[in-house]
Parts: C-alpha cells; sequence; structure tokens
C-alpha cells in the first residue's frame, strides 16, 4: 500500500502531479535543488487545486493527503514508500539522482521515473535495486489529463508494475501499461509521429501553421478525442485504410533527424512559450490567455468524455 511519496524535481509537472496524488489522499513530499523551482511550484500548486476542484476533484473526506515542501532530498525521501523522479530529460542528471536517493532509501522503497521517453531500462543500470525502479510517466498537464504509463524495464519486477498501476487506479486515474521498453514509450512515439509530419507539411509549403491547427483539432483530434485510433481503424474500414496506406505511407515524412524549421529557431533560442516566440509569436499576457483558455477547455472535454454535461 502506497500512501506516502517522494517528489524530486518540480519543474513544470511537478505542482500538478502533487497536487492530483495529494487528491487521491497520498501524503506528498516535495522537493528541488532549485529554491526559484520550488517558490515556482508553491504558487502553482493553488491553482492546480482549484483546476482540481473545478472538476470535482475534491479532497478526501478522511482528510489524507497533503503537499509539503522540503529543503533536503534526504527529508523528502524519508519514509516514502514511492519516490517519483521528475528532474531534466538527461539520463546523468537523473542517474546522479538515484545515485544520491539510493543510500537514503530502503531495497523495498520503488522508484518512478516520469521520464518522457529514456528507456526505463537504461535507468536501471544506475540504483542498485533495478527489480523497483518502474517508468511513470504522466501526461502534461498531469492534474487534468488522466491517463498514466506504466512502464517495467528489463529487471522491473511484476510486482512493482502491479503497484504502481494499482496506486493510479486507486487515486480515480487510468492505467496503461506499456508492455515492451521502447524509447518514447507509446503515447510520445504516437504524438511525435503527428508531430514530424505535421512539421514536414508546414516546412515545404503545403499549409500555414494557423491552418495546420485547426485542421488537427477540429479534424483527427477531435475525433480520437473520442475513437482510438485501433476503433478508428474497425469504423472507417480496413480496406479503406489498406487502400488509401498502400500509396500514401510511401510519401509521408520518414526523416530521422531534426527539421530545420525547428533546429533553426532553437539555436536562436526560439524555443516557444518559455522564450516568447517559437512557431508563433508571444506575449506575457497571450501566455496566461492560453493556458487559462487550454485548462478551461480540456477540464470541459474531460467532462464530457466521461459522460458529464
Amino acid at each position: 500500500m502506497i500512501g506516502r511519496v517522494a517528489l524530486v524535481g518540480l519543474g513544470t509537472m511537478g505542482p500538478g502531479i502533487a497536487a492530483r496524488l495529494a487528491r487521491g489522499g497520498i501524503e506528498v513530499a516535495a522537493y528541488d535543488i532549485a529554491p526559484a523551482a520550488v517558490e515556482r511550484a508553491r504558487n502553482m500548486l493553488d491553482t492546480a487545486m482549484a483546476v482540481l476542484d473545478q472538476l470535482g476533484i475534491a479532497p478526501p473526506e478522511s482528510g489524507a493527503g497533503a503537499v509539503r515542501f522540503t529543503g533536503s532530498l534526504a527529508e523528502a525521501v524519508a519514509d516514502a514508500d514511492l519516490v517519483i523522479e521528475n528532474v531534466p530529460e538527461k539520463e546523468e542528471v537523473k542517474a546522479e539522482i538515484y545515485r544520491a536517493i539510493d543510500p537514503l532509501i530502503g531495497p523495498e522503497v520503488i522508484v518512478a521515473s516520469d521520464t518522457s521517453g529514456i528507456p526505463i531500462t537504461k535507468l536501471q543500470a544506475h540504483i542498485s535495486a533495478p527489480e523497483r525502479m518502474v517508468g511513470m510517466h504522466w501526461s502534461n498537464p498531469p492534474h487534468i489529463v488522466p491517463m498514466i504509463e506504466v512502464i517495467g524495464g528489463e529487471k522491473t519486477a511484476p510486482d512493482t508494475v502491479a503497484a504502481i498501476r494499482e496506486l493510479i487506479r486507486s487515486i480515480g486515474l487510468l492505467p496503461v501499461v506499456v508492455k515492451k521498453d521502447v524509447p518514447g514509450f507509446v503515447e510520445n512515439r504516437v504524438l511525435y509521429a503527428l508531430l514530424r509530419e505535421a512539421v514536414d507539411l508546414v516546412e515545404r509549403g503545403v499549409i500555414e501553421p494557423e491552418d495546420l491547427d485547426t485542421c488537427v483539432s477540429w479534424g483527427i483530434g477531435y475525433k480520437i478525442a473520442v475513437i482510438g485510433p485501433m476503433q478508428l481503424l474497425d469504423m472507417a474500414g480496413l480496406d479503406i485504410y489498406r487502400s488509401v496506406s498502400s500509396f500514401l505511407n510511401a510519401d509521408l515524412c520518414n526523416r530521422d533527424d531534426v527539421a530545420p524549421m525547428i533546429t533553426e529557431r532553437t539555436e536562436s533560442s526560439r524555443f516557444g512559450i518559455k522564450s516568447g516566440e517559437g512557431v508563433f509569436p508571444y506575449t506575457p499576457e497571450r501566455i496566461g490567455a492560453l493556458q487559462a483558455e487550454r485548462a478551461r477547455k480540456l477540464i470541459a472535454v474531460r467532462r464530457i468524455l466521461e459522460g458529464g454535461e
């Protein structure tokens, strides 16, 4: 039974993860080496909690579940049943954290990584009890999106996967077990396949970025929110898919590097919302409005998908 979680690394996802775990009755000890990240997480925590209120996800009647910020890694992981690592997406950074955590926890404590795509088998090489390491990939924003991927590496014990799957279910979320430890897991492999084609179409002048977004959001995105790709195959007809894919697959983008449209922008520090410009320009006011609009729309869509009004 997992009742106490240490969340190591706050970043973009941290506040939402902490808020959702706490609303599930879990005691969360949150830590980040950067004071600025901790302060930002404190400020964002109330916002995440307010969104959960709008979703009707109330605090447990028992009063269990709280988030506290700690001043040290040792304090965060003390008495934890599960440590969730949420540090930057670099293997060497994660390895350093695992080496620091290792002597502070017992061999029975599960260590889960919120990596977006580094194979868990690679990360297991940096911890003394690899059978207790598992991938627990939340989707951003984590307090709104209910699906979480669970990934076992080559040395992950089946009981470890089962424990994380059960934890996710117990707090009202949707675990998806990825059966093979492939880079990117499933969600990001599908997403990046779509993004590769989208970037290629814009870069080749087939369509403007704004129209590409409209096409995807109100076309395939609108449908796939309700009907998953495998069900969509059956609804459209496998014969139709076979016929179209027989000529279209050969023309789809299959580049194995990063498109110039992306590299040119990143090399000039145009990263997107975080820098004020990416594919599109952003003012601080526009960023705030976009974030509020995203939350409002995701809440509305989730209510519909769950059968609400």
